[in-house]
Formats: structure tokens, sequence, C-alpha cells
């Protein structure tokens, strides 16, 4: 079935955004799609991401840093920057824009 309601990326945004925003785009077999909605959020201190899927991440707008575990290194990302991060990456979101929205496009395979 084709779905037609407010199939635009950079529409809908909440205003608000007490706390980072996951909207899941496509859910099917193996496969997640989602929408990342960031303004000067982060992952909390001491926590790690860490996925028992791939994941790849394109930043569509805005600005962030990631710091990967092991190795231990930071990753600035600007518009139009992907990532490709293997399963159990240990990864976290050290800084995004604080005024302004930063918005991701991940996929979870």
């Amino acid at each position: 079935m084709i779905s037609f309601k407010d199939n635009n990326i950079y529409t809908s945004i909440p205003e608000k955004l007490d706390q980072e925003y996951f909207e899941s785009i496509v859910k099917k077999d193996n496969i997640i799609i989602e929408r990342i909605i960031s303004k000067g959020h982060i992952t909390p201190k001491g926590e790690w991401y860490d996925q028992d899927k791939d994941e790849w991440v394109m930043l569509l707008q805005g600005q962030a840093l990631i710091l990967f575990d092991y190795p231990k290194k930071e990753v600035m990302l600007f518009e139009g920057d992907y990532l490709l991060i293997p399963a159990h990456s240990r990864h976290r979101v050290e800084w995004t824009l604080p005024d302004a929205n930063t918005l991701w496009l991940a996929i979870h395979f």
C-alpha cells in the first residue's frame, strides 16, 4: 500500500524538543529507516550506543560530533556527511548544534 501522508523528511518537525526525536519511517524484516532530530541533544554522560545491527547514518541538516570508544576517535559531521557504523561499535553523540535542528537519516540493517 502506498502512503501519501506527509512524505517530506523536512516537514512535521516538532517545535519544542525536550529530548531527541526518533521517528521510524520504515520497519520491515531486518531493516529500520528512521528520522532523528537533535537540537543540542547529546548521549547522556556515561552512556554508549552499542547496537546489534549495522547502522548507516547521514546528516541531512545541522552539525554533530560523534565519539567512538574503540578505537578512540571523534568524527565531526556536516550536512551531507555519512557514516557506516558496524554493529557493536560503541559510540555516542557528543555535540549537536544548540540553536538549530540537526536532522539525521539512519538505516539499521
